[in-house]
């Protein structure tokens, strides 16, 4: 009854009779930061953060718990690296005039250095010049824009690199890696002054996805709205933030039933409200996921490498490309194609595969599960979108698991008790050798503070840490996000700038870590086939071979 009343307080307030025992140790928490002079570097084994009574408020209706000194630099650190170029301020009535066009907008191909031919190993760059509807040169950056290289015909693509010079133009910088026919494409994916409203809605409407659960005690039955970032009421809140982890969540406490009686918790809706006229800002087809054209010519040919001249494929370009419609490694281990069940079998054999996240991670549980007839998946009566999956090859010893992430998820009903946190489910884990641990979290978190997500971070990789540390031979891979398709309902909810800045966090946090990545943004944004939150089959195929690639690397000779 005591741990009852303390859920069924307002959240500002907490039981007196513990409150003292967590000001106590989130004093010693910050006192130990202040006193490790090496907190300027991101620490991978920061001390875990201690629940506190009393929530800090960071944003209008989002509300966290004190990070230690050394987290809260890290996320200042990691906001700071992913500001997006000031984006104009719109006027009032909203007008498309002086906003980016890309029926005007114009790429160029820059020549190669004195007129030399481009070789195998060149960098080839283009020049985009942005112009308004009423044909002026753009003045200022923040467009969002996409860049790849392709040839068609050779199953050929890679991602380009694209800066911002703040000036109203960009380049898209492309690695040359293969003979033959290159095509530039160039498309924008919102003009800045679409940024401007999606920065807005998650500053002021971080709870446009409304999240539902059912509290139930035998025949009586409620419904209240639960939520990271909850309007304030009269109405008291159960809090379910996470005791280990202190991940939050809160429902409103239902009038009848106490806290404890919740079963069930999904999606319960979408509401972006968007200005007058703002809706014109995401239109498909004129200004949103819509190609530039060129100025001249967009395509060059590549000769062989030229052995004189040392390559210019440098750190920073891509890791991969695709060639025969075969993803290519550039920085990861060789690409192994994984063709039959037997060799997948064989790879596989002796090892337990446990896959944690969204939907997109979900694919290769559902691909590993069709493509091996000898893995059978036991029915666990759990929700086909969010499982928990497993399924076992008894023969050759293999186990293969699925688990989404932890709220918020925008699914159909999910048991509250099947809500577990992918940090709390590697702790559980003893790891080894024979272990592989996948996981992928971010399209679920577009609408949010990006605070919230470094925090989910945050607390992933010090569970990674831990288990690399107890058990140095577990193999770690991390899905990045990647870019889908947008209409204009998506993309007040997950458009790809949401995206990509959450995928350079993700990046930024992992770096220097034993992990891998399965570089999903890239694999996408450089096949030919059309962009998807799930990607098609062609795509999942080659993810499983880079997967598998890690798993059982290529024998060096």
């Amino acid at each position: 009854m005591k741990v009852r009343a303390c859920r069924e307080t307002l959240v500002s307030f907490c039981c007196p009779k513990y409150a003292a025992i967590f000001v106590f140790l989130a004093v010693l928490v910050f006192f130990f930061g202040l006193f490790n002079m090496d907190f300027l570097e991101f620490q991978h084994k920061g001390i875990p953060t201690f629940p506190v009574p009393r929530r800090h408020l960071t944003h209008r209706l989002c509300s966290f718990e004190p990070l230690s000194p050394e987290d809260a630099l890290e996320e200042r650190l990691l906001l700071d690296s992913i500001a997006w170029p000031e984006t104009p301020s719109l006027p009032a009535p909203l007008s498309l005039e002086q906003t980016t066009d890309p029926a005007h907008s114009r790429f160029t191909v820059l020549p190669e250095r004195d007129g030399k031919q481009w070789h195998i190993g060149d960098q080839l760059e283009v020049m985009i010049k942005m112009y308004d509807f009423r044909g002026r040169p753009k003045k200022s950056g923040g467009d969002v824009l996409l860049a790849r290289l392709h040839n068609r015909a050779l199953g050929a693509g890679v991602a380009g690199k694209v800066l911002d010079h703040l000036n109203g133009s960009y380049s898209a910088v492309f690695s040359l890696l293969w003979e033959g026919s290159a095509q530039v494409e160039v498309t924008l994916v919102h003009p800045s002054e679409a940024v401007t409203v999606l920065k807005r809605l998650n500053r002021e409407q971080p709870d446009r996805i409304s999240f539902q659960s059912v509290f139930r005690s035998g025949s009586v039955s409620e419904t209240t709205t639960c939520n990271i970032c909850l309007r304030p009421t009269e109405q008291p809140q159960c809090n379910f933030t996470d005791l280990t982890t202190g991940e939050p969540w809160f429902c409103y406490k239902p009038k009848n039933l106490s806290c404890d009686t919740r079963i069930t918790n999904y999606n319960g809706g979408y509401k972006g409200k968007l200005e007058a006229n703002e809706e014109k800002l995401f239109k498909s087809g004129i200004n949103m996921k819509v190609s530039i054209g060129a100025s001249g010519s967009s395509s060059v040919t590549v000769l062989p490498k030229n052995k004189e001249v040392k390559s210019n494929i440098v750190q920073s370009g891509p890791v991969g490309y695709y060639y025969k419609d075969e993803w290519q490694s550039i920085s990861g281990p060789t690409v192994r194609q994984f063709n039959t069940p037997s060799v997948i079998n064989q790879c596989l054999k002796g090892k337990m595969v446990h896959l944690y996240g969204d939907s997109t991670v979900r694919q290769w549980f559902e691909y590993l599960n069709k493509a091996l007839p000898d893995l059978k998946q036991f029915n666990l009566h759990s929700s086909v979108r969010v499982g928990p999956f497993m399924a076992l090859n008894y023969a050759d010893n293999i186990l293969v698991t699925y688990r989404f992430h932890g709220p918020p998820v925008r699914s159909f009903s999910v048991p509250a008790i099947e809500l577990h946190y992918i940090a709390n489910e590697l702790e559980h884990l003893v790891g080894g050798a024979n272990t592989v641990v996948v996981f992928g979290i971010w399209a679920h978190f577009s609408t949010f503070p990006t605070e919230l997500y470094i925090r989910r971070l945050q607390n992933i990789r010090r569970a990674v840490v831990r288990l690399l540390d107890r058990a140095p031979d577990t193999l770690v891979i991390i899905r990045t996000g990647n870019p889908k398709t947008v209409t204009p309902f998506v993309a007040l909810f997950n458009s790809d700038w949401y995206s990509l800045q959450r995928d350079k966090v993700l990046r930024a946090m992992f770096k220097g870590l034993n992990v891998h990545l399965v570089d999903a943004w890239e694999m996408v944004l450089a096949h030919h086939l059309p962009h998807d939150i799930h990607p098609p089959p062609p795509i999942i195929k080659n993810m499983i071979n880079v997967i598998l690639s890690y798993i059982c690397p290529q024998k060096s000779s």
